[in-house]
């Protein structure tokens, strides 16, 4: 398991990295997983920029499939309804080939999401501390488990629960106030480190 937390950028690879990253997934995706607040979307979009491969962000396609956003999904049908439409979204998003898919914080909880993760991609967890995530979060107002008279409570719940579960990623990076960018050269060193990517053909 790779662990990255520098807090300067690494742009010590180059354009032949980046090509070996993307056949070296062959065809499996980068999925993106930790708690509401650690940047997945934000930190996914520019991996995959850098990649030069999609960027599919989960929840929004539960949202289109649904045709109602996330929080009416809770509020209408529950939480162990969106938990399965949820699975079933990612399995079927995982089949689709290289890409950047960010999850929603409690999808790699599922024991089969892990699985499928396991055979179609690479998880990378993006951890975070209490306060950076608290920050965050404060921004906006559209968090289901959230919606509580004491959000800090719910969220040192949700760490204690999934931390330990999230540490079963593949590669985990320290998420951080910094560049955006910082934390996406870290995972590119990461991934070239990792051991995980199928070699380079030889010529």
């Amino acid at each position: 398991m790779i662990r990255l937390g520098f807090g300067r950028r690494n742009t010590s690879y180059g354009p032949a990295d980046i090509e070996n990253i993307v056949k070296g997934l062959q065809n499996r995706s980068l999925v993106m997983v930790g708690l509401m607040g650690c940047g997945k979307s934000a930190v996914g979009k520019r991996l995959a920029a850098k990649l030069s491969i999609p960027f599919v962000d989960a929840d929004e396609e539960i949202e289109r499939v649904a045709g109602m956003t996330i929080t009416d999904i809770f509020a209408k049908y529950g939480e162990p309804h969106f938990r399965d439409r949820e699975a079933k979204v990612i399995a079927r998003l995982l089949t689709q080939g290289s890409q950047v898919l960010a999850t929603g914080g409690g999808a790699f909880m599922s024991p089969d999401t892990r699985a499928a993760v396991r055979q179609n991609g690479l998880s990378i967890w993006l951890k975070a501390e209490l306060p950076v995530l608290m920050r965050r979060v404060s921004k906006r107002s559209t968090r289901p488990l959230l919606r509580t008279d004491d959000p800090e409570a719910v969220m040192r719940r949700l760490m204690a629960e999934r931390y330990p579960v999230y540490a079963e990623a593949d590669i985990t990076i320290e998420s951080r106030d910094v560049a955006h960018d910082v934390i996406v050269d870290e995972i590119i060193a990461a991934l070239l480190a990792s051991g995980r990517l199928a070699p380079p053909a030889m010529v």
